[in-house]
């Protein structure tokens, strides 16, 4: 009877392990998944006062836009977190549409070359930041889900594994993006 007890009680130590482990994992996986997405918006944020420059060049007297664009990024920079760096970034999207809006205007902008490889290399960034916030996100819920599952919920949280925010839009701006302007070529 005590060898049962015994292999029980070392069965339960072996299992109670490998969800810790398996939680820590999956944790890293999430922090790894962040810093990802961090680089590649640094990188964004890295390109972005060439593109002004570029831009002042030929459109010099649209300060408010320009100063929008920088203002954004810097808010963008500072922010903390994925719910206040989705919203950040949500700004600098907008922003940077207002500045590539410019580019209408100002055809000699427009077949700038220096200009069209910022923005160029811009697209590619943003193609990439797309992928590693796909990629955080899905690292999160399998996470949150792990964390959340039966029996690694009993203990979880008091061993420090809390869940994970997504990166996402905010709230009070999904409107706005599911509401996006249309195009219209045909008037």
């Amino acid at each position: 009877m005590t060898w049962i007890l015994l292999g029980i009680i070392v069965l339960a130590l072996f299992a109670g392990v490998g969800i810790y482990n398996r939680l820590v994992s999956l944790r890293q996986v999430t922090n790894q998944a962040w810093a990802d997405v961090d680089v590649q918006l640094k990188q964004r944020y890295d390109l972005i006062p060439n593109l002004v420059e570029t831009v002042k060049g030929y459109a010099s007297h649209e300060k408010e836009t320009l100063d929008a664009v920088i203002k954004a990024r810097n808010a963008a920079l500072a922010a903390s977190g994925p719910a206040e760096a989705a919203a950040a970034d949500n700004q600098l999207t907008g922003a940077l549409r207002q500045l590539f809006a410019l580019s209408e205007a100002y055809p000699d902008l427009k077949a700038n070359q220096n200009f069209l490889a910022l923005q160029s290399e811009l697209s590619d960034i943003e193609n990439k930041i797309a992928a590693a916030r796909r990629f955080f996100n899905n690292a999160v819920q399998e996470y949150n889900a792990a964390t959340e599952q039966f029996p690694a919920v009993l203990f979880a949280r008091s061993l420090g594994f809390q869940p994970r925010t997504f990166f996402e839009v905010p709230e009070g701006e999904r409107t706005a993006v599911q509401n996006a302007p249309k195009v219209d070529f045909g008037s």
